[in-house]
């Protein structure tokens, strides 16, 4: 099975991401990897979030609350993408000697797309359908997950959106809207099952939540220290989280 295109430009663009591999792969920890890298803790976890979400299995395999911060290795998948990744240095060091003007890399790099949005999660369009001005896509994510997107017509043409194709679902962190059990999703949201992975301090009285859904891939929200208080929101337990399909945000490799 050949590499995920989203997957394979992101390894074209943010080596260093890919680099932490490495690193996990010789520490066998995210918190040694993290330093052996030159990057923070949080920085470590966000970016195996990342290359976890765009690969179609699961590069790193990890437990939390171990010694130094939990343990990691690579899986089979990962070591793969590592070999990968090695051999495409190669073929960059060869493109760096055939650019023919330094502004040749220059306009490579702006032709690359990088985004604020923290949630990035990799699906195949499996439904496509009208609603009036707008087209309601639904997006299959790993492990049979279904997620659903409403954008415009003009959007749909310009993507060249088709059934089964491969395209980045993006959604902000503050889109996501956590559910106590006593809460009832909005008619039409997307809504999803996860488990909280961990709590993290955020400014003021905000708080960033790291989730993982049932298929592996992982989420970050935003949400008030009151409301975590009030439905006992903490590492290891099972909450939903919803968010309209006009928040889905969907990006295409070019």
């Amino acid at each position: 099975m050949s590499l995920p295109a989203l997957l394979t430009q992101h390894i074209a663009r943010r080596p260093q991401r890919i680099a932490l591999l490495q690193h996990v792969a010789e520490q066998g920890s995210i918190t040694r990897a993290a330093k052996a890298a030159g990057i923070s803790y949080k920085a470590a976890w966000d970016a195996i979030d990342e290359l976890n979400n765009l690969a179609d299995q699961p590069l790193v395999e990890r437990s939390t609350g171990g010694r130094g911060g939990g343990g990691a290795r690579l899986s089979a998948e990962g070591e793969r993408v590592l070999r990968l990744y090695q051999r495409l240095q190669a073929l960059q060091t060869q493109m760096l000697e055939a650019a023919e003007h330094s502004s040749d890399l220059d306009l490579l790099g702006r032709l690359m797309l990088r985004t604020s949005a923290r949630n990035q999660l990799q699906g195949r369009i499996s439904g496509l359908r009208r609603e009036g001005r707008h087209d309601r896509i639904s997006l299959t994510l790993g492990g049979g997950l279904e997620i659903e997107a409403l954008i415009t017509r003009g959007s749909t043409e310009r993507l060249e959106l088709t059934l089964g194709a491969t395209v980045l679902a993006l959604l902000k962190a503050g889109w996501l809207q956590l559910l106590g059990a006593d809460e009832q999703a909005e008619h039409g949201s997307n809504c999803l099952k996860a488990t909280v992975e961990e709590v993290l301090a955020d400014d003021g009285e905000q708080r960033e939540v790291r989730l993982v859904l049932d298929n592996g891939q992982t989420l970050c929200a935003i949400a008030e220290q009151p409301w975590l208080e009030q439905h006992q929101v903490r590492a290891g337990c099972e909450i939903r989280v919803q968010f309209h399909p006009s928040y889905v945000l969907l990006g295409v490799p070019v």
